[in-house]
Order: structure tokens, then sequence, then C-alpha cells
């Protein structure tokens, strides 16, 4: 089992994070920590966190929420979350870093493309490259976004991970696409791992999510419905089989919450997810609480019983600086 920090909405100011952040990079439990990327914090937020009144009750017991329609004013800031991944992943060493996940619909892929890579060298390459369709309809409404609607989404998405591949690993790409378009464009420089940073793709619908992440991603988060698990990664398999693909090359990553207030419960936690079928655990501490990032690694460290190093990816190679191509 493998264990990460995913930033929680309420208090999620630059101090605590940067605060959180540094003591997870002194602890080997703890393998990557996650930000959070929309453009601010609202009721649609806590959807996709899946709504404990609409859930199944063994949800409810398990994933405790500290938080609640009610106190959603206390939400606090909302820093962008890729400007505060860079700087999170300059001020750690050890930690790999991405958002949990990247709409597509925030950023051209070029833009993104030239972000992650950017990201990548600077932190020495440690990026995880997080990305979905995005769907957030008060967003669209606030800022004009073309979020569409689910097939829309799919679309924009499938076109757009294509673009952020072939971006970051030719040396120049063309593609023509409804939402995309690229004549001959480059990447430059390339991003320190190859053939580019692990993709995380979140999302967990059957019909187009989960064969792209057969066809493209290293990470899967399926979504915070991890009662459906079993199901999705049965279907995850299946598109493996159709094209070829091992599923054990991808890594499932869960998302469980602690409150501090009881190590027992943590670890159930972490076993029912990991009975599911979850290969990485990321824990979202209450408010961003630096105080429960030692108590939670001492809680994980009774399950594992020694020290969690880092589990580098075996395919790929990070390329020292001054020995990538350009």
């Amino acid at each position: 089992m493998r264990f990460g920090i995913y930033a929680d909405r309420p208090q999620m100011s630059w101090d605590r994070l940067l605060t959180v952040w540094r003591l997870a990079d002194q602890i080997d439990v703890f393998e990557s920590a996650w930000t959070y990327d929309h453009l601010y914090l609202y009721d649609e937020t806590l959807e996709p966190l899946g709504v404990r009144a609409r859930l199944g009750g063994a949800l409810r017991d398990r994933l405790r929420v500290h938080r609640t329609r009610d106190d959603r004013d206390d939400f606090g800031p909302c820093p962008d979350g890729w400007v505060s991944l860079a700087a999170l992943l300059q001020a750690t060493t050890r930690l790999r870093g991405g958002c949990l996940v990247t709409g597509m619909v925030y950023r051209h892929p070029a833009v993104l493309a030239k972000m992650a890579s950017t990201v990548d060298i600077v932190s020495g390459g440690r990026l995880e490259l997080g990305v979905g369709t995005g769907w957030s309809r008060e967003e669209e409404a606030a800022y004009g976004l073309a979020v569409g609607d689910a097939r829309q989404r799919a679309d924009r998405f499938d076109e757009g991970v294509a673009c952020l591949v072939g971006l970051l690993t030719e040396e120049s790409t063309t593609f023509g696409g409804k939402y995309y378009r690229l004549d001959e464009a480059r990447c430059d420089p390339k991003p320190m791992q190859r053939p580019h940073p692990p993709i995380c793709i979140g999302g967990s619908g059957e019909r187009r999510t989960i064969p792209a992440v057969a066809r493209w991603a290293q990470r899967w988060h399926p979504g915070f419905n991890v009662e459906a698990l079993p199901r999705k990664i049965d279907v995850l398999r299946g598109c493996c089989a159709d094209i070829g693909r091992d599923p054990s090359e991808i890594t499932i990553v869960t998302v469980t919450d602690w409150d501090g207030q009881s190590a027992a419960q943590l670890a159930d936690d972490v076993a029912w997810v990991t009975s599911l079928g979850a290969d990485m655990v990321l824990l979202r501490l209450a408010r961003n609480d630096p105080r429960l990032v030692e108590p939670a690694a001492e809680a994980l460290q009774s399950l594992i019983g020694r020290p969690a190093s880092p589990v580098p990816d075996r395919e790929r190679e990070v390329v020292r600086a001054g020995t990538h191509h350009t």
C-alpha cells in the first residue's frame, strides 16, 4: 500500500498547505501530495466528494465527513492548483506532487504541456500529471467556460490527452480535431521523466473515461464513490484486455478523510479501500491541520510495519538536468 496527502477544502491557505507538505516531505510513509484545481469553492464542489445523504450507509460510516453544506462559508481561499503545486514542489525535496485533477476545460493542452514540462524540470522529475474532463456548471456560468455536456467533455478530453502526450514526447506534434488543432507544435524543453510524467486520470465513466484510463494512464482516480470501485476495476480490466495492456501497470488512487480522532478508524478505512482494490490512499487531513500529519503517519506506519519509501516507476527513466534532448 502506498500513501499520500490530498488538500482538504476548508482552510486551504498557503501557510497550511506549505506546512503540511514540508512535514510530509520528512516522513517516508508519504509518497506524494496533491493540490486541488478548481477556480473557487462552492456548493457544487461537494458533489464529486459524494454528498453522504444520497450515498449508502457503508460509505457514510467509513468515510466520516467533517464538513457539510452548512459550513461552506468557512471554506476560505482557493489558491491556484498549478501555481501552488510548483511552489510546493520547490519547497520540498522528496515528495512527488500533482493536481487531483486538472480539468481539460481550464487550459489548452499546449499550455498545460508547457506547464507540466516546466514543473517536472524544476522539481527534479517529481511531477504527477493529473487530468480530467472538467464538469462544473457553476464555473461555466461564472467564467464563460464551455464545459459542455458529457459527450462533449469526453470528446474534448480525448483530444486533449492525445495532444498532451504528443507534445511531451515528440519533437513536434500535428493534430486536427474538433476542439484542438496543432501544426508542427513543439514543447521545448521536454520533461525530465520519460516518456512523460505519470498521467493520473480522474473519473469513472464506463463508456469513455475508463477506456481512456486503459489507453493513457499510469494512475487512476476513480472518484469518491469508493463502494463502486470493484465494478469499475472490472470494467478497467476489460478495457485493458481489449488493447493488450496489463492493468497492473495502473495505480488505483483513492481518497479517505481523517479528523485525527481515531487511529484505529483510520486503519479500518485504509483496510477497507484496500480490500476494494485501491493501491494508493491519499489522506485528506481535516482543514489541512499540520498537527495531524505526524499522528497520521504513525497510524499508517503500524499498517505497513516498516518505512514506506517512494516507489519508483520502473518503466520510467528520470533524465537528469542537462542530459535530455531539447
